[in-house]
């Protein structure tokens, strides 16, 4: 079994991840933090303390790093004993971070694929182009990596495994669908880091159609749902990890992902896109000084994890999916609806970060205690998909179940209900039943 957990990055979601941890620390061991910015880090304890999370007295520390030296955090690695490291930093610093445990035999955790700075929407399959390349070097190591393990990607794909082992003899489609129906009060503001969030959308949108990549721009494609708890919700066809790995290891024809944005972002957004203000590329000022533009931009946006106060309302996200079973067509959504305002109660996190926060600590626990630590490199959907949400059915993220069979009534129900006082998901699935 593996003990002792060093969480890189800071932000919001690292945040939940060590929060999480926190409260499950007879399990994981010590807890360390660590960022370029140690205040930031310390913040993170201070409020693990002042919200009790911690599940037993124990080791929770604070250390500076810039994980892209990769020799300092082999060194940080070693200095905690750290046999599980998540990161929860810039998605610019996965492979740095990877080849940290590959040499200390540390299992890897992230919740996104990595990024170059230079480069937007590269070729896909977009794991192929970093993770996967280093299969064999963690499969020499024993190194335990498990790849994009937050919400989307991450539990979208766990529900697309259960679907394909207990739902459907045969999978047509899966549609992964993202929606966000909480209100911050700000003018403008992303729910993560705003580079990482429009580097998503400023170039090509690659959705996986018939057995095959195809290309379309951004806000290209429409589509409405009418979705649990947060009714109608429009989204559009968005390009995104998880089509990447499901693609290649499920036989699917079509695999979407679809994220819902109001009319307000899309204006901002395509004001911002055509002045240029979204660039990463560097322009030089009348002083002669460079900057990005897309740098300025972030710098001038709230800070994501600010949100957090005063966000009110719900999140819903799951994957649809469409196919055969017994020879009948059988279409099935499976997803999690989550409260900002009980999300900032539990942890002081709005619901994006929490949603993508939780399933990373679930998975360090699961390597902890032996049932995810494979040894090897490997997607969300690669592993079964029942450890991860029972586990996580008890901390935070409940999973939720629409099942229309053939010509059977639509059926509701909740994954492993346990009689307990019934949480709002939970009371929203006996209602409707």
């Amino acid at each position: 079994m593996k003990k002792n957990v060093l969480i890189i990055g800071a932000g919001g979601v690292a945040r939940v991840v060590a929060h999480k941890c926190a409260q499950n620390n007879t399990v994981l061991g010590d807890i360390h933090i660590a960022s370029r910015t140690l205040t930031k880090c310390q913040e993170i304890v201070a409020s693990i303390h002042s919200f009790g999370n911690l599940e037993q007295p124990g080791v929770l520390q604070a250390h500076t790093l810039d994980a892209l030296d990769v020799a300092a955090t082999i060194e940080l690695i070693r200095i905690t004993g750290s046999q599980i490291v998540i990161n929860v930093g810039s998605a610019f610093l996965n492979m740095s971070v990877l080849s940290a445990c590959i040499a200390t035999g540390a299992a890897y955790i992230d919740t996104a694929i990595h990024e170059e700075p230079g480069k937007v929407c590269e070729t896909p399959p977009w794991y192929a182009n970093y993770e996967w390349r280093r299969r064999d070097e963690c499969r020499t190591a024993g190194v335990t990596a498990v790849l994009g393990i937050g919400f989307d990607p991450g539990v979208v794909n766990a529900y697309a495994r259960l679907a394909k082992d207990e739902y459907f003899d045969r999978i047509n489609s899966i549609d992964i669908i993202d929606t966000n129906a909480g209100k911050h009060g700000q003018y403008f503001a992303t729910n993560f880091d705003p580079e990482i969030n429009f580097r998503e959308f400023i170039e090509t949108v690659w959705s996986w159609q018939n057995n095959k990549w195809t290309a379309n721009k951004m806000f290209e494609v429409r589509q409405e749902w009418d979705l649990p708890m947060v009714g109608t919700q429009t989204t559009y066809l968005t390009g995104h990890d998880e089509l990447h790995s499901l693609s290649s290891i499920f036989d699917v024809p079509t695999i979407r992902f679809w994220m819902g944005f109001s009319d307000h972002y899309i204006n901002v957004f395509t004001v911002l896109k055509r002045l240029g203000l979204l660039s990463i590329n560097p322009a030089t000022l009348q002083d002669g000084r460079m900057v990005v533009p897309l740098h300025m931009v972030k710098a001038v946006l709230p800070n994501p994890a600010s949100l957090a106060p005063s966000y009110k309302g719900l999140t819903c996200i799951g994957t649809r999916v469409n196919g055969i079973k017994n020879g009948q067509q059988r279409e099935v959504f499976i997803y999690n609806v989550s409260d900002h305002a009980k999300c900032y109660e539990e942890v002081g996190s709005q619901a994006i970060s929490y949603t993508a926060g939780v399933p990373a600590a679930a998975a360090a626990v699961l390597i902890a205690k032996g049932t995810w630590d494979t040894g090897y490199m490997v997607n969300v959907e690669e592993l079964p998909a029942r450890p991860l949400l029972d586990l996580l059915n008890h901390m935070g993220l409940p999973t939720c179940v629409q099942d229309q069979d053939g010509n059977r009534p639509l059926q509701m129900s909740l994954l492993n209900f346990v009689n307990t006082k019934p949480s709002f998901e939970e009371e929203h699935i006996l209602r409707a039943a």
